[in-house]
């Protein structure tokens, strides 16, 4: 066997000190941050393989284990010197027995019990390893400027959360048993907006703050030649309405039909009333984040509609006070109106991406998920035959929106676990079940999905893995098993 450590910090632009420290093994210091290495197996300064000779070091041995033997290494950070060094030898294993004993408990707590209950597990695992322990925040993806399409530029940093997962979120996390993480996730939700509100950002750092500001890296070549790559994200900058319709969902989700909301929540939602009562007119960036253009988003327009019908909801159920009613009532009204009347394309017969559009989005198949309108309907039956038409090139892959000479991407993954649902809740059992098996037969061999798969060739595209897609294969699971109707007994 052959070991490398090869550190490259600060996106590769530092190529460290590596120092040898006796027992304590090997270390780097930066300012006042230490990394420290330690090995049972004896370490040597090597130059980095595939790298041109320079002042670069690395650190590599080489070595045979025999059956039943093995050897421990440990990395470790601090960010202030002294650092506290683990110990090897026979504290590693118990270390490791302990923090596998741990990951088995937390996965022990779901409540999700049937065929799919791997791939379930799987992503529930990633959202908590996509978590920041300390608030509970879950990041979109753990990398940056992964391509969504080899060699292209579509290529963006997902290491932040986004609003636009809020309600996903609390629907799986809540619904699957997690009420703790998902406590904790609209507990930092409520942190974050608390102090731009009623003005929401599109994106937060792990801290509640906005991310850095979109940056080049251009000493990089991308992976796969796809470049640029970037650091932040210019879409903390844009406007989304659909992000009040998410944080309203995720609160009332969240609390069901159980508790009252203390004045500083309630507060917040009778801004994000107002908001959108002032502000759903406007054309937006939309979901799919356009850089180049402002639209009447269908999917938009819907968010504004559910965030008004819930917090009505909540008024109703005693758990909101001071809510302008006849004002929300009468704004809800006429974005169900606009939505009926803008956004459906009676040529094609089809709920389209935009008021006045002919594009068809996967989007729509959100607007029976939120309850705008009934998976059975002859308008979303007609709606989701278009999809199928235009959308799908394959079964259990959809893209998101109608591909162009100017835009070419892989399937959207979160777009085909929609779909499942659709399928579900419209009564269509066995079909949801056989798309939700041929959409999870992309994932990899531990069951981890990206944002994207190309339909050619099956390779996962964009950042990986992605919570999105994740949030999207529990919550079709979730729906599958809510369903009525006999589960279909899977192969072993």
């Amino acid at each position: 066997m052959m070991i490398e450590f090869n550190p490259r910090l600060d996106y590769g632009r530092l190529a460290p000190n590596i120092k040898n420290a006796g027992r304590l093994g090997w270390r780097i210091d930066v300012g006042t941050k230490v990394f420290t290495l330690r090995s049972d197996v004896k370490l040597d300064h090597s130059k980095p393989r595939g790298l041109p000779n320079g002042h670069e070091e690395a650190l590599s041995s080489t070595f045979v284990l025999k059956a039943g033997e093995s050897v421990a290494f440990s990395l470790s950070f601090s960010a202030e010197a002294p650092a506290v060094i683990p110990p090897l030898a026979e504290l590693v294993g118990e270390k490791l027995n302990l923090t596998i004993e741990w990951w088995r408990d937390w996965a022990g707590q779901s409540n999700y019990r049937g065929p799919y209950e791997r791939p379930v597990i799987r992503s529930a695992l990633v959202l908590k390893l996509l978590s920041y322990a300390p608030s509970g925040v879950i990041v979109a993806a753990p990398t940056t400027s992964l391509p969504e399409r080899i060699g292209g530029n579509l290529n963006w940093d997902y290491r932040f959360a986004w609003l636009r997962d809020a309600s996903f979120t609390v629907h799986a996390l809540f619904g699957f048993g997690y009420k703790d993480d998902s406590e904790a996730f609209v507990d930092w939700l409520l942190h974050a907006i608390r102090l731009t509100r009623p003005r929401l950002r599109v994106v937060y750092d792990v801290f509640g703050e906005s991310p850095p500001t979109e940056h080049v890296l251009s000493h990089l070549q991308g992976y796969a030649n796809s470049h640029p790559v970037r650091v932040g994200n210019a879409a903390s900058e844009q406007l989304q309405l659909d992000v009040y319709g998410e944080v309203v969902d995720a609160v009332s989700s969240f609390i069901g039909e159980r508790e009252t909301l203390d004045r500083d929540v309630q507060k917040m939602l009778r801004q994000c009333a107002e908001y959108v009562c002032a502000h759903w007119r406007e054309p937006d960036n939309g979901i799919w984040e356009e850089r180049d253009r402002v639209r009447p988003y269908t999917h938009s327009r819907l968010m504004c509609w559910v965030a008004l019908d819930r917090i009505l909801k909540m008024q109703a159920r005693r758990q909101l006070h001071g809510v302008a009613v006849e004002k929300c009532e009468r704004e809800r009204k006429r974005i169900r109106e606009e939505i009926e009347t803008g956004a459906w394309n009676s040529s094609l017969s089809a709920y389209v991406q935009a008021c006045g559009s002919d594009v068809i989005d996967a989007t729509a198949l959100l607007l029976a998920y939120h309850g705008f309108d009934e998976a059975s309907s002859q308008r979303m039956q007609q709606t989701h035959a278009r999809i199928r038409e235009r959308l799908v090139p394959r079964r259990g892959l959809v893209y998101r929106y109608e591909q162009s000479k100017d835009r070419h991407e892989g399937a959207f993954a979160v777009c085909s676990f929609w779909e499942v649902v659709f399928l579900a809740r419209c009564g269509k059992l066995t079909e949801a079940h056989e798309v939700f098996e041929a959409a999870l037969a992309y994932g990899n061999d531990v069951d981890l999905f990206g944002e994207e798969i190309d339909p050619k060739t099956g390779d996962t595209l964009g950042n990986f893995p992605q919570a999105f897609t994740h949030l999207g294969v529990i919550n079709a699971a979730l729906s599958l098993r809510d369903s009525n109707g006999r589960v279909p007994k899977l192969e072993q």
